[in-house]
């Protein structure tokens, strides 16, 4: 349990780390966010949205519990990230550009398999700490 929590957290800090790196400019509408956007063709006006919803998609994966909402922001930060590398790829950008995002679509798939195998782990523990059909009070 502890080498799956340790994993878990070592690949979602990292993929949160970078999610809110590329989520603050754009919620600031930095000239950095506007340059690359206006590169690929897309309206200025979309900038702060997607930067607020990545952000709220970065908390939603930190915080403990609500996996509902977890499952909604794991995808919609990995659908934000393929929607991303399509665009730099189609916009002419070289391989430079836009390899770079196949590490965090790796840290995103990463995380999300190792919060699925804590959850299972964790349900285990707890089925493991059943006896006598009442439920150990310090889990």
């Amino acid at each position: 349990m502890k080498k799956t929590k340790i994993i878990y957290w070592i690949l979602t800090g990292l993929f949160a780390f970078f999610m809110l790196g590329s989520a603050i400019p754009d919620a600031l509408v930095m000239p950095i966010a506007v340059g690359g956007f206006k590169e690929m063709g897309y309206p200025v006006y979309i900038i702060p949205f997607l930067g607020v919803a990545k952000i709220l998609g970065v908390i939603a994966i930190l915080i403990p519990g609500y996996p509902r909402i977890k499952e909604w922001a794991y995808a919609g930060l990995t659908f934000d990230l393929i929607g991303a590398t399509y665009s730099i790829i189609n916009s002419g950008k070289s391989i430079g550009n836009w390899a770079p995002m196949f590490i965090i679509l790796f840290l995103a798939a990463g995380s999300y398999i190792y919060y699925h195998k804590k959850l299972k782990t964790a349900a285990q523990h707890d089925n493991n700490d059943l006896v006598g059909g009442t439920v150990n009070a310090i889990s």
